[in-house]
């Protein structure tokens, strides 16, 4: 298993992103909010959570050893 070291920043970056992403899932899914409103609001997150997670993991894979 390969190790890779994080500094606390990168990691509440990821937590954030992984955070934003869930909570978009999850109103996607969710019955409380009104259908146009929920797929808005689940989809912007969504894809907000996506978009930065991308660069974070070319960060923090793309380092050398």
């Amino acid at each position: 298993m390969r190790s890779t070291e994080l500094t606390l920043p990168e990691l509440a970056l990821i937590g954030a992103t992984r955070g934003m992403l869930g909570a978009g899932v999850g109103l996607l899914i969710a019955d409380k909010l009104t259908p146009e409103t929920r797929r808005a609001v689940g989809r912007t997150l969504f894809l907000i959570g996506l978009a930065s997670s991308l660069p974070l993991a070319m960060l923090v894979f793309g380092r050398r050893p």
